[in-house]
């Protein structure tokens, strides 16, 4: 409809679950949508930078870095987030690290403790340069 029609559309499904109780250590690479309820101590991907949708469930934890183009957080991260194209930070959301992203949502309740950094594809098409000023 409106932006880019290249963009990764989300899964409408959870392809991967890690159960509540379950501890995870290593890095993770994933295809699709992955949905953690447990424990990551290591860094989680999406594959092939394809479109994967992550969702943390409220007592979700990960450790390490999150690279996906969809991200829906209501548990804790402590490491840098990536979400290329759309973070969502429900009301338990818990972030330690920076948060990269395209478009973000933010509930009231959700704690950042870093920066925001947005990020865009490349140049807007729309941006018209201005020339400088000609000195006399």
């Amino acid at each position: 409809m409106f932006g880019n029609s290249k963009r990764n559309k989300p899964q409408n499904r959870i392809d991967s679950l890690i159960g509540a109780g379950t501890t995870v250590e290593g890095n993770i690479t994933f295809n699709g949508g992955l949905r953690v309820d447990g424990h990551v101590r290591g860094n989680v991907f999406a594959a092939d930078d394809k479109p994967g949708t992550l969702v943390l469930s409220e007592q979700a934890r990960i450790e390490g870095e999150v690279r996906v183009s969809h991200i829906v957080v209501n548990g804790t991260i402590v490491g840098p987030v990536h979400a290329a194209d759309y973070a969502e930070l429900q009301a338990k959301a818990n972030v330690t690290g920076d948060v990269y992203y395209r478009t973000l949502e933010m509930q009231h309740g959700a704690v950042v403790q870093g920066r925001f950094v947005y990020h865009a594809d490349g140049k807007s098409e729309k941006v018209v340069p201005i020339k400088p000023a000609m000195a006399d």
